[in-house]
């Protein structure tokens, strides 16, 4: 299986998609893992399986579409596979397996028989315990590989904290031709505004040199800085703390001028308009409440 990713917005040619298929249900509040699906479950909104796999097939249907390869992962009865950007990511021609929190392990399961089609030198696999990481925190943009982290003490008690500073150094080893610039962020586990679960959830690069972006889940001024230099302050679209916890940034871009994007995103894709951006929009409305949209249901292999 031929891997390539080197950056976000290169056009897509193959990739894994989530599915809803016997996610499991309705969890009870102690197995939730982020403050917005803990919210749906106390109000009785938490997203139904037959509107989520309807909301993936719109996805998947876009994609075929525009002849992109597809690949699902194996239905592994009782666990969510929704979200298969966090199982793995692919930077250049290597796979490397996520190290996530104990509540998603499984998930990895459910793609082995694909990594398997991969030459065994270009499969990584994290056998640390003290390195955490997920893809939604990686996100590629041309020399650099941004990595979403938390520093905060509370880390081993902080279940929305995925990514950590052992992960940063084992990419940059991985790497070292790459700028590997790790970005601090919020985590709450009761405030959705203020909890910024993966770095793909307040920042995402599109087209060739612009970015959509929420400044306040930063924990430093100097990381949103360093993104002001690096695309220009006229490239960037800020986003409020409503329209983060909707997940403006969780869009995928087909091609450099082609994104997947949720219709209700009205102010961010007049921008893509704006800009003579393709906009497929769906509805990704159900999957959403789950703190998750788009680019996390989807696990790029290779773009060219």
């Amino acid at each position: 299986m031929k891997l390539n990713i080197n950056n976000e917005t290169s056009r897509l040619e193959s990739v894994i998609i989530g599915i809803a298929d016997d996610f499991g249900g309705t969890p009870i509040i102690s197995e939730a893992y982020d403050p917005k699906s803990i919210k749906h479950i106390r109000e009785g909104t938490y997203p139904k399986e037959e509107s989520m796999v309807g909301e993936l097939k719109t996805v998947n249907d876009i994609l075929k579409n525009y002849y992109v390869r597809v690949y699902h992962p194996t239905n592994l009865k009782n666990v969510n596979q929704i979200f298969t950007r966090d199982v793995g990511f692919v930077i250049e021609d290597k796979f490397i397996k996520s190290n996530m929190i104990s509540n998603r392990t499984d998930e990895l399961l459910g793609i082995e028989f694909l990594i398997e089609k991969i030459y065994p030198e270009n499969i990584i696999t994290i056998d640390s315990p003290d390195i955490k990481i997920e893809g939604g925190d990686i996100i590629l943009y041309e020399d650099h590989i941004f990595i979403g982290t938390y520093k905060g003490k509370d880390f081993k008690n902080c279940i929305t904290a995925r990514t950590n500073q052992n992960a940063v150094l084992f990419i940059r080893e991985l790497f070292p031709q790459k700028i590997v610039k790790e970005i601090d962020l919020n985590k709450s586990m009761t405030n959705s505004k203020k909890n910024a679960l993966h770095l793909d959830c307040c920042f995402q690069p599109v087209s060739n040199n612009k970015a959509i972006i929420h400044k306040e889940v930063f924990r430093n001024e100097s990381d949103y800085q360093y993104l002001v230099e690096l695309f220009g302050i006229e490239n960037l679209f800020h986003i409020d703390s409503n329209e983060m916890l909707e997940m403006y940034t969780n869009i995928l871009s087909i091609d450099k001028n082609v994104v997947i994007s949720d219709k209700k995103f009205t102010r961010l894709n007049n921008w893509f308009r704006k800009l003579d951006i393709v906009v497929e929009e769906v509805c990704y409305s159900e999957i959403g409440k789950q703190n998750g949209l788009i680019r996390c249901s989807t696990l790029p292999l290779c773009r060219n």
